[in-house]
């Protein structure tokens, strides 16, 4: 019944939707309630040790025979500069003071690791149906590995020049990410956030531009954003944000209730959180030092000293410094469980789509 079938030749799962990778808001125990309601279940690894990956699929796999998409990022790392860095903590001098912290102290490294030797050795181990990039690709060698492994690899486009790229080097299916997208943009041939298209006038143009299956992901959260996508040319969504609220996600209160009252005005693209574009409910940083500033270090390096700040606010059951990351379509968002919200979403698709065929 699904007009694109060819994510699902591609991969054993039961609908075309995809969990959105989401770091530091879920583990195992979400992408194991998608599974089970038939989506391609993701766990991303960018800030996870690679024992800690294994750990987490682990679970999954003693939970569900389903398909796993492990995802990682392809940045290229920048080191360190105490300098800018230093100058930060300046600028963020009287929210440290405000609560009672040393702006001198010590920090923990934001940890936002590039896909690497290791982590390739370790999806040969685990042999992922799936393993999914964002910020480009690794390197030809270790792209090579992971076809070896028999692995299906996916990654983000931004502008139809990326995808074009993506298909060259080897991709098996592109995700078209537009810019209502939460998260970090995905993109590596550019750095223009202020020409990324929206998704309905990127997934067209991509799905003519390349032969493999393109999966529409940014402002997709419900049953008729899922028909446009495939209307488009879509053979799968991804989606993210509508899983926040689910009770498998890891967010915290403060931070559910915030999402639960966004509006469709409340997101907006920032660098000051990580010092990488990235689209997420503005918070008291976001607004007061950014949504942009050129101040931040450089990714994910403008995360580090707003680590203690993010720690002591959620304390005090605030998140003025917390990450809330999430799309355009925010406000669409439910709570419901993550398998029951999956059934629903392709259920209400599919009964749009055969009314609409009709």
């Amino acid at each position: 019944m699904w007009p694109d079938r060819r994510l699902l030749d591609l991969i054993d799962i039961e609908f075309p939707i995809l969990l959105a990778p989401m770091a530091g808001v879920m583990d195992a125990e979400l992408a194991i309630a998608a599974a089970e309601g038939g989506a391609l279940a993701s766990l991303p690894c960018a800030m996870l040790s690679a024992d800690k990956a294994r750990e987490q699929v682990g679970i999954f796999r003693q939970r569900v025979t389903a398909p796993i998409n492990l995802n990682f990022f392809c940045h290229q790392p920048v080191d360190a500069d105490p300098a800018r860095e230093a100058g930060w903590r300046r600028r963020l001098g009287a929210y440290y003071q405000e609560l009672g912290l040393d702006p001198d102290a010590p920090n923990t490294a934001a940890n936002r690791a590039p896909f690497d030797e290791a982590m390739c050795v370790l999806v040969e181990e685990l042999k992922p149906a799936v393993v999914s990039f964002h910020f480009g690709l690794p390197a030809p060698a270790l792209m090579q590995r992971v076809k070896a492994a028999g692995c299906i690899v996916m990654a983000s486009a931004t502008i139809v020049r990326e995808a074009i790229w993506l298909e060259e080097h080897g991709v098996d299916a592109i995700i078209a990410q537009g810019a209502e997208a939460g998260g970090h943009r995905g993109m590596f041939l550019t750095d223009n956030i202020a020409q990324q298209p929206g998704l309905f006038a990127l997934l067209p143009q991509v799905v003519d531009a390349v032969r493999v299956p393109v999966i529409a992901a940014g402002g997709i959260a419900d049953g008729r954003g899922i028909a446009a996508a495939f209307a488009l040319g879509a053979a799968g969504v991804q989606i993210g944000t509508t899983f926040l609220r689910c009770p498998e996600s890891k967010v915290i209160a403060p931070a559910r209730v915030a999402l639960a009252q966004a509006c469709d005005d409340s997101t907006v693209i920032t660098n000051v959180m990580t010092g990488r574009p990235a689209r997420g409910v503005a918070n008291r940083v976001m607004r007061e030092v950014g949504p942009l500033s050129a101040d931040a270090p450089a990714f994910p390096h403008a995360a580090t000293a707003l680590g203690p700040l993010k720690v002591a606010a959620e304390k005090l059951g605030k998140v003025d410094f917390t990450n809330l990351w999430a799309g355009q379509a925010v406000r669409l968002g439910r709570d419901l469980p993550a398998a029951e919200l999956t059934r629903a979403l392709a259920g209400s698709a599919l009964a749009r789509m055969s009314r609409l065929a009709g």
